[in-house]
């Protein structure tokens, strides 16, 4: 009796060890950082910073994850892969079917700052690699935490795992509204199922949009409009139409001690430095031009031929948007990569009376950076907003990328089976 009593006991707790790690799993924000001292997190493609973080499976391809602790000592962080569906809701399917290797591994590549007058300590590794790998396309969340303790969470990614087993294709257009004509554009592609087990595509395939990389704004809950055997043809006037935008504002930050581009002075003390920006202004009711610009990413660099992983400094970079009056009912926020596409308390920006601007203020670490205004109505709680700030034109440079996913009939998870990259200049019609 007191062996049963023992064995429900052991398997109890098993149960509640099961349900907790899936609660963790199921709380975890993608694409969040959780403490104030890690910064300058990156996961992209390897040797290529501008990248979306996708790779192959079963390839040679590797994915880089970098970020530094800026309590410059060195801790005991591990990481573990999540596959999520294509909402990025957890799997229901154990981790032993989608990856091989060790279920939890140390970063062990790390380097303390030189150089800098910040104290850092820089972190990498290359993802997957022969410790842990995925065995299964779709979407994973890359999660790092302290100790090899999973409640306590530094980090998370989003990183997508593709096995080509589709096609897809389109290109970009003006959206036949008189309403929409002149700022948005329109996404028209098709999929091809090629071999695929297709009973409802309905159903069986889901596809994502993003805009410059972004999953806050991610097109999704899409339906065919017209199926012509094994090609499914989206080309849907109210689902697949986005705003255009503009193309993002931009900062110089390579170097502390050159007046680079749009920066308007800079301060320094014994224990740093403050980077004060040009302001920024509404342009909305501006003529559209065109500028380059990479989409709202950020890259690390320096003029100064140094290594910017580990001998790039960081500054306190102060933000100014004037305005002849405050925006009533409504929060502003700077926004981009270099805000992990968030917003929050730290992005937030403050309405000064005096100097009758709204004010904010960014740790970065030196590097090129994009970046963009927008509201949210605080009364309704509602989406980021850049209608106001920079306003939506036809003509802007976007880049789109297509998901597209499929769930095999009895299968528990969405896998990823094809993908494809849109220029809204290049690929238009």
């Amino acid at each position: 009796m007191r062996i049963i009593t023992l064995f429900f006991i052991v398997f109890a707790g098993q149960l509640l060890t099961i349900s907790g790690v899936k609660a963790q799993e199921n709380a975890i924000t993608p694409d969040h950082v959780y403490r104030k001292n890690i910064k300058t997190v990156k996961l992209n493609q390897k040797g290529d910073p501008l990248s979306m973080p996708v790779v192959t499976l079963n390839s040679d391809e590797r994915l880089e994850l970098s970020f530094d602790d800026l309590d410059n000592d060195v801790k005991n962080y591990f990481y573990s892969l999540v596959l999520c569906n294509a909402d990025w809701s957890p799997a229901q399917i154990s981790a032993f079917d989608y990856r091989r290797g060790f279920s939890e591994n140390r970063i062990q590549d790390y380097r303390f700052s030189s150089v800098a007058l910040q104290r850092y300590t820089h972190y990498s590794v290359e993802i997957p690699n022969r410790n842990s790998y995925p065995i299964k396309s779709g979407n994973y969340i890359l999660k790092v935490y302290l100790d090899s303790d999973t409640s306590q969470v530094v980090l998370t990614r989003r990183m997508m795992v593709i096995e080509n087993k589709a096609g897809v294709g389109g290109f970009i257009q003006q959206p036949v509204s008189p309403k929409l004509f002149r700022t948005h554009q329109k996404v028209n592609f098709t999929v091809n199922t090629g071999s695929l087990n297709i009973v409802n595509p309905f159903e069986q395939i889901k596809v994502v949009i993003l805009q410059n990389y972004r999953w806050d704004n991610a097109v999704t809950g899409l339906k065919p409009r017209f199926l012509k055997g094994n090609v499914i043809e989206y080309n849907t006037e109210q689902d697949c139409v986005m705003p255009g935008g503009k193309e993002w504002r931009w900062i110089d930050l390579r170097s502390f001690r050159l007046q680079t581009e749009r920066v308007k002075t800079s301060e320094y003390r014994r224990d740093g430095t403050d980077v004060f920006a040009m302001p920024d202004y509404e342009r909305s009711d501006k003529v559209y031009q065109f500028l380059k610009d990479i989409n709202g990413k950020f890259t690390p660099a320096t003029l100064d031929n140094y290594d910017p992983n580990f001998e790039g400094d960081y500054a306190t970079v102060h933000f100014s948007f004037p305005v002849p009056e405050p925006y009533a009912g409504y929060d502003m926020y700077i926004f981009g990569e270099l805000t992990n596409y968030e917003c929050n308390d730290n992005n937030k920006l403050t309405f000064n009376g005096a100097t009758r601007a709204y004010e904010g203020s960014l740790v970065l670490k030196q590097g090129y950076y994009n970046y963009i205004y927008g509201l949210i109505d605080r009364t309704s709680n509602g989406k980021f907003n850049t209608e106001y700030t920079e306003g939506d034109w036809w003509e802007t440079e976007n880049v789109y990328t297509i998901f597209v996913y499929y769930r095999p009939l009895g299968g528990r998870s969405d896998e990823l089976v094809a993908s494809a990259t849109l220029n809204s200049i290049l690929s238009r019609k």
